[in-house]
């Protein structure tokens, strides 16, 4: 299964975690393994960080070194590792709705976001048809059950936050996503007009990168999201990225300064949109 760099990276820390603690004990790699039952290049794959180390294999681990109290701690640090790549078929085996619900805490305690697009206009700022059209064309691409229904429910519930004047909101998009049709001219449009109202709220500010600026410096990049910069989420297309690592967080947050930096803010926005209006009528 393909790996970012983040997760690359966050195996290769707990490796030298376990490493730490078999060595703070005086055990050699050959002699863990020994009292293990496993072949000492195992223990050379996990600290080096080539393989993951099962909840099993951590709790063996531990117990060798006499650390047993450590089993706990060790056994999330290493779930919440393999939880930063997530395939669309796992998250989604349960359908949509699940898919939409998993992210209810995160955006709840979220106070800054940041969001970057160049393919669909992200969730929040959807209209309920627009959000319909997005997760059926999802669900038929995916061979999924059908609860889009119960999904654009569960999206239209999380768009709350954008009642919550604590909460604030800078969104850069691509102009290109304005002509990118999910629907009919009408769901374009009134998706649109979505855009310009709130736009105009105090705590969202939307920003639109011409198709004509000059992109020699910041080339479009997959659609991200920003929470608090402490997480960043990615969707790829196999799959669903959480970045938590500091210097990728830095370089998305960098990117995403780059990107807002290119885009018009303000008046020249709503011009945009209104000629992207025009074009569906």
């Amino acid at each position: 299964m393909p790996t970012s760099s983040s997760v690359t990276q966050a195996r290769l820390a707990f490796g030298r975690r376990l490493r730490r603690l078999r060595e703070d004990r005086g055990i050699s790699a050959r002699e863990l393994a020994r009292r293990c039952g496993w072949h000492e290049s195992k223990c050379s794959r996990i600290e080096n960080g080539h393989a993951a180390a099962s909840p099993e294999t951590i709790e063996a681990w531990a117990r060798a070194c006499g650390a047993e109290a450590l089993i706990g701690e060790l056994v999330e640090a290493a779930r919440g590792i393999e939880g930063m790549y997530v395939e669309w078929r796992e998250m989604e085996r349960a359908g949509l709705r699940q898919a939409q619900d998993s992210v209810r805490v995160l955006w709840g305690r979220t106070k800054r976001f940041k969001a970057y697009a160049q393919n669909l206009i992200p969730g929040p700022l959807q209209t309920p048809e627009y959000t319909r059209a997005a997760l059926d064309g999802i669900r038929k691409r995916r061979d999924l059950p059908d609860d889009v229904e119960a999904a654009v429910a569960v999206r239209a519930e999380r768009q709350a936050v954008l009642d919550d004047p604590a909460k604030a909101f800078h969104v850069v998009l691509e102009e290109g996503v304005l002509y990118r049709r999910i629907g009919p001219p009408e769901l374009m449009t009134d998706q649109l007009a979505r855009l310009i109202q709130l736009s105009v709220l105090p705590h969202v500010r939307l920003g639109i990168i011409p198709r004509d600026a000059d992109r020699s410096l910041m080339p479009p990049v997959e659609d991200f999201w920003v929470f608090d910069e402490r997480q960043v989420n990615v969707e790829l297309v196999s799959a669903y990225l959480t970045v938590k690592q500091n210097h990728e967080i830095k370089l998305y947050t960098g990117d995403f300064q780059r990107l807002s930096d290119l885009a018009e803010h303000g008046g020249p926005v709503f011009a945009l949109i209104a000629s992207a209006i025009n074009s569906y009528s």
